[in-house]
């Protein structure tokens, strides 16, 4: 606090509270800023000076924004908040969907982002001189309510429609696919005569043969492992999957499911026991304390090689199914990866690739990365909100066809 008040002191006017208040705003919003930033931010102000937008652009900018994916929501709110006094104005007018004019040429607004809208509509503002609109009739989370949610962006959703998709992942229940193993149990309609029960109930009976048991094949439900990308790119979508993994290890049929996770970033970490908890938040604090690359820098290739050598025999026995969760945004090593998830998906039942681009319908695999490791898998599928994580158990839920390749628009 003594630190705050001697930068505010040297900054001319309010200069202080609004950099402090414009920090809390992008921490509202999702972009990790801490205190040493915001002091850093003030002790660069005094350095840079105020000569122009720019400067406190670019002043801010380095100040507060470290990752590439925080830029365009930095951009968004540093263009609501330093513009006009009037937030409320500039957020309605950016922030919220218009009408468009079918007869006039009206530029079509900005992409919306909802978490910014949020963050900026607790900022203190000046009360309405209108009074405030009445509510006739309360829609949330109605059926149109709930389906609006199913189809919205993991990445652009805000804290409460948040907390309702976390009960609508809840609702999903896993079914996995049940595989005949090579042990026989009876069955009053099983294709096989069991041979042992005849002679036993002939024994019983001096002889006659009264019945003749049968039995078939037992089955068992499939094996799943799980590797979670859970770099700076992928942060929001991999927070929503272990709440997802979470309902598959932890959940009320835990017991009857053979389920590994692990997630990778610099370096590959097991979180299965992590998982096992019953609280869904307690779990995911277990898994954050348990990883040191939370939200970092991705080594995919590495972390592939990793699990190859020192996982696989212990984890893909009784042929499972290998759900790999990333954007695959790798820029070195491109041989190595290629090799490693041919590997990988050599050593599995089938290998399901989770990539949230698929989201964007013209999303083509011009990436390296993604063209290295794409050949080698069987499934292709979004990850990005409800609906196709609901996509994703009905394939659990399904055999696996034979190997003949991804059939995609851009083959």
């Amino acid at each position: 606090m003594t630190e705050y008040r001697a930068h505010e002191a040297q900054l001319p006017g309010h200069l202080a509270d609004n950099a402090v208040h414009f920090a809390r705003v992008l921490r509202r919003a999702g972009v990790p800023v801490g205190t040493d930033r915001v002091l850093l931010a003030l002790q660069a102000l005094q350095v840079a000076g105020l000569g122009s937008r720019e400067d406190l652009y670019a002043t801010l900018h380095c100040c507060l924004v470290d990752r590439a994916e925080h830029r365009l929501l930095f951009d968004q709110a540093f263009h609501v908040f330093w513009k006009d006094p009037d937030l409320l104005g500039q957020m309605m007018r950016m922030l919220l969907p218009q009408v468009s004019d079918k007869q006039g040429g009206a530029p079509p607004p900005p992409p919306e982002n909802r978490r910014l809208g949020e963050a900026l509509g607790s900022a203190p503002r000046q009360p309405p001189s209108a009074p405030p609109e009445r509510i006739e009739i309360d829609a949330q989370m109605t059926a149109s309510a709930r389906e609006q949610l199913r189809k919205a962006d993991f990445d652009t959703m805000t804290a409460a429609e948040w907390d309702a998709a976390r009960r609508l992942l809840g609702e999903i229940t896993p079914f996995f696919c049940q595989l005949r193993s090579r042990r026989q149990q009876p069955a009053p309609r099983g294709p096989r005569i069991d041979l042992r029960a005849l002679l036993r109930q002939a024994a019983r009976h001096g002889g006659a043969i009264a019945a003749l048991p049968r039995r078939r094949r037992r089955t068992r439900p499939e094996p799943l492992v799980v590797l979670l990308d859970i770099s700076g790119s992928m942060s929001r979508y991999s927070r929503t999957f272990l709440h997802f993994m979470h309902g598959l290890a932890g959940g009320r049929r835990a017991a009857d499911h053979r389920v590994h996770a692990f997630v990778f970033g610099t370096r590959l970490t097991n979180i299965t026991r992590a998982l096992r908890a019953q609280d869904p938040d307690r779990a995911l604090a277990a898994v954050v304390s348990a990883v040191a690359d939370w939200s970092g820098g991705t080594r995919i290739a590495q972390s592939l090689a990793e699990f190859n050598r020192h996982w696989a025999r212990r984890v893909l026995s009784g042929s499972p199914t290998v759900l790999l969760v990333t954007d695959g945004l790798e820029h070195s090593g491109l041989d190595d990866l290629a090799r490693q998830t041919e590997r990988l998906g050599k050593s599995c039942r089938r290998l399901v690739w989770l990539n949230p681009l698929l989201r964007y319908d013209a999303f083509e695999p011009k990436a390296r990365g993604i063209r290295a490791m794409l050949p080698h898998v069987d499934e292709f599928l979004p990850v990005h909100n409800v609906d196709s994580l609901q996509q994703l158990v009905d394939v659990l839920a399904h055999r696996a066809p034979a190997r003949a390749g991804i059939d995609a628009p851009w083959n």
